[in-house]
């Protein structure tokens, strides 16, 4: 079930499928898709299963068909690295979806060349302000305004008995800062430390399990 949460006076709805929905702007945010990163791999001899890529895919328009949104943002790394036969299925993917707006804010990741985004009717921008927010790929201290990133793969450290523990991905929220979960399942996560004012929302078996 989907978490509701306003911040910074706004409304946001968070998936347990690892993306944000903003109300106010009907978008659906997500971030470090890594389209293309299984095929990456294989190019390079790693046998890693084409059906990861497809998956994610099915993920992401299950969710368009669940939030209906009029615009999909992605904050960074929407695609891992140069242009593959991976990424021929989402023309095709795109294609079906012509009447989406698509809009990219640049991660490290997305190398590929402006033609191709054109072609596949994709927007790109470095940064984008809105409604008095920022969105960014890497998140940055230096910022002194309210701000939403990727990047990080933020994930979280629960402990129980008999000294086990489990890492989650989440979605971590400080006073100015919202970093959001890697969406593709081909990433990992980097652990996080909260500080009190801090809000973590965990991800478990695609539900949002707030943490204190």
């Amino acid at each position: 079930m989907d978490y509701r949460l306003q911040w910074q006076g706004q409304t946001f709805w968070l998936s347990g499928e690892r993306v944000l929905y903003w109300e106010e702007t009907q978008t659906l945010i997500a971030s470090d898709l890594h389209l293309g990163k299984t095929g990456h791999f294989r190019k390079h001899g790693i046998a890693v299963p084409q059906e990861v890529l497809k998956q994610d895919l099915l993920r992401l328009f299950a969710l368009l068909q669940h939030f209906r949104p009029q615009r999909l943002l992605v904050v960074g790394d929407f695609f891992h690295s140069h242009a593959n036969k991976e990424l021929d299925w989402f023309s095709r993917w795109r294609a079906d979806l012509h009447w989406l707006h698509i809009l990219l804010v640049r991660g490290n990741h997305d190398v590929l060349s402006p033609a191709w985004y054109q072609q596949n009717n994709i927007e790109v921008a470095q940064h984008l302000q809105e409604q008095g927010l920022h969105f960014w790929h890497e998140p940055d201290a230096s910022l002194q305004a309210p701000t939403i990133c990727g990047h990080i793969h933020p994930g979280i450290r629960i402990s129980g008995g008999g000294r086990q523990s489990l890492r989650l991905p989440c979605f971590y929220f400080a006073p100015q800062l919202c970093i959001l979960p890697a969406f593709g399942v081909f990433t990992g996560t980097h652990p996080l430390q909260p500080k009190k004012a801090d809000l973590v929302f965990a991800i478990a078996d695609k539900k949002i399990v707030p943490l204190t």
